[in-house]
């Protein structure tokens, strides 16, 4: 296990970058404690894998170093920063049996036999393949190598770290709870620092004690899937986390209040922002439906019920919100209104999150 140290990290694909939108990985400066779960969460081509393939010495980074326990590993190769790496697609070694692929890297470290059986008998049932020990691997199926390849990366309780790169792409949604479920049991038993990549958030959500959001190459926010949905520290956070995303809208603000078109709205605490683009953010739970009266005019586009609350799409200050309504609350005969729940109003400057104190709050 090792605490991962970014410092003044950055890389370019370019050979001469000039700017800072010729970088695939803008600077970070992070670190990352020993024996935690991290989800790196975004978008494809925001930097997850690009940053992933870094910490794990598969690509040098132009600017910067990677640190493992405050030793510098940026020029060691993959093996001598003993990680263990799962990619998206299978790797598999078709003429061995399932065993002989668990094995491997086992025996590459010239572990004891009686040792590597243990390991390989119990990450096979963790895979739900002990009954297919003995199986070549060649002819199973695409989602059963992704198992082997899972177990492979598991089977190993010395590593720094364990690095999953979307490693559930082609596995079937059972099976994908099942194994995020085991992945988070092989933390908790064995304490590894994990980092897993996906654009799945209930994927990232579920797996990670701290999620990394990645946007346009760099990371806007690390918090617990809390912090995320309550304290969005940039718009996308808002937009990337939850189910709607969270709304936002233009609006001029000051101090205790802002406004959006001719309706005023009241914020929870005193805010100051400079003369950058300003914006509300509010999530579908914290906005409130009704007929008449003050608030926000809107109409009503269409309702969607999914069982635990419905989804009410609005049209609203020239653009779409959402809101949602408990399971079993009808729409209200006539709605026309909304208003926002004080506690669920977030205050955006330029995209970033402005704290009550005025200060710009980073990532």
């Amino acid at each position: 296990m090792a605490k991962i140290t970014l410092d003044n990290l950055a890389h370019s694909y370019l050979p001469n970058p000039t700017s800072e939108d010729d970088f695939a990985l803008k600077e970070l400066n992070h670190d990352w404690q020993d024996g935690e779960a991290y989800a790196l969460l975004g978008s494809s081509g925001c930097g997850k894998s690009t940053l992933l393939n870094i910490i794990s010495g598969l690509l040098r980074p132009s600017h910067g170093r990677v640190l493992f326990d405050g030793h510098d590993v940026t020029d060691q190769a993959t093996a001598e920063r003993n990680i263990a790496q799962v990619f998206q697609f299978p790797v598999v070694y078709d003429t061995m049996t399932v065993r002989e692929n668990l094995a491997f890297p086992l025996r590459n470290r010239r572990m004891p036999a009686d040792e590597i059986k243990r390991l390989v008998q119990k990450v096979g049932a963790m895979i739900g393949m002990e009954a297919q020990l003995d199986r070549k691997a060649r002819g199973l199926t695409a989602d059963a190598k992704q198992k082997i390849s899972l177990g492979r990366g598991m089977v190993r309780e010395d590593v720094n770290a364990l690095l999953f790169d979307e490693p559930l792409t082609v596995i079937d949604p059972h099976m994908k709870w099942e194994l995020r479920t085991q992945l988070k049991k092989l933390h908790q038993d064995f304490g590894h620092t994990m980092i897993y990549v996906t654009h799945d958030q209930t994927e990232a959500l579920t797996f990670a004690d701290k999620v990394v959001v990645m946007y346009d190459g760099r990371v806007v926010q690390i918090g617990t899937p809390q912090e995320l949905f309550e304290r969005p520290a940039h718009t996308f956070v808002g937009y990337f986390i939850g189910s709607p995303g969270m709304n936002v809208f233009d609006a001029e603000v000051d101090g205790t209040r802002a406004r959006i078109g001719e309706t005023v709205v009241e914020l929870p605490a005193h805010h100051t922002t400079g003369t950058g683009r300003t914006q509300l953010g509010i999530r579908p739970e914290f906005v409130r439906l009704k007929a008449g009266g003050e608030g926000l005019p809107v109409e009503v586009r269409r309702v969607e019920d999914v069982g635990r609350h419905k989804i009410v799409r609005l049209s609203a200050a020239g653009g779409e919100v959402d809101a949602l309504l408990p399971e079993g609350t009808p729409v209200p005969a006539g709605a026309d209104r909304i208003t926002f729940d004080p506690a669920g109003i977030n205050v955006y400057e330029n995209d970033w999150r402005v704290a009550p104190s005025g200060r710009r709050e980073a990532a």
